[in-house]
């Protein structure tokens, strides 16, 4: 446990297994409806117990166990948090498809409005983590939230200012709505900006994870830079051509059939 290659290894297998999981789940609840859908937020909520105790346990805690035990909290805060939006559990206040052909501020407000209570709940979270976590011994916790929220922000922009390929498949019928403020074109300067960012960030880690001066410090940047090598390909699949779906589509069972139209897709 003690080499970083099986600390990236077991990121990979940790967001592999974590994302289909998830995804499981909201495939399942989408069958059942709203009422089952907020029973299983519920039902998660020592999942996010857990990570919340998880973390603030860690966080004066080196070695290798500890790198592992602050990565599985993040992780676990996390989930939940992305459980309670994909069940449609906390979105934000516009579940409307997003007109044609309206200004770039209203689409812009709109597609806010799909999601606004999610982000300002991250926000909220990943400001408790660093008002508890800075100058913490184990910053691995932290850092592993702070990766995944600035990931995911930056793919929501990119979505929004668009990509050369979005996959709409696992977007749950209840969240449909969403994907009209996606935008389907090549990839300009927001998308440019991501990756390479994410590359510096990336680059940033395995220096660390070098220069480690202790196991705990190595397996910690290790994990880090997995989480943030897996963000950077999450970008790059939104450009090119592979079928990234695979990885989950063979566990989940078949999407429940809409009745009819919910509106369109944006593109």
């Amino acid at each position: 446990m003690h080499s970083p290659w099986i600390a990236a290894l077991a990121a990979l297998f940790l967001w592999w297994f974590s994302t289909g999981a998830i995804l499981l789940v909201v495939r399942l609840m989408e069958r059942r409806g709203e009422a089952a859908r907020r029973m299983a937020v519920l039902a998660a909520l020592p999942v996010m117990g857990l990570g919340i105790r998880g973390y603030e346990a860690t966080l004066g805690v080196s070695g290798v166990g500890a790198a592992y035990g602050a990565f599985l909290s993040a992780l676990a805060i996390w989930g939940w948090i992305e459980l309670a939006f994909l069940l449609g559990v906390i979105t934000g206040p516009n579940a409307r498809p997003c007109p044609d052909h309206v200004p770039e501020w209203e689409r812009f407000l709109r597609a806010w409005g799909t999601l606004a209570f999610h982000e300002m709940l991250l926000v909220a979270v990943l400001a408790l983590m660093w008002a508890t976590g800075t100058g913490a011994v184990n910053g691995t916790g932290l850092w592993t939230f702070t990766m995944l929220y600035a990931a995911r922000v930056s793919a929501k922009l990119n979505l929004y200012a668009g990509v050369p390929r979005i996959n709409v498949e696992f977007i749950p019928g209840h969240l449909r709505h969403m994907a009209s403020h996606f935008r389907l074109k090549r990839p300009g300067w927001v998308f440019a900006l991501a990756v390479t960012a994410l590359t510096f960030a990336l680059a940033c880690w395995i220096e660390r994870a070098i220069a480690a001066p202790t196991p705990g410090a190595l397996v910690g940047h290790a994990l880090l830079a997995a989480i943030t090598a897996l963000a950077l390909l999450e970008h790059w699949l939104m450009v090119l051509p592979l079928p990234d779906a695979k990885l989950w589509r063979w566990m989940l069972p078949a999407p429940k059939q809409d009745k009819g139209p919910e509106g369109h897709h944006g593109f």
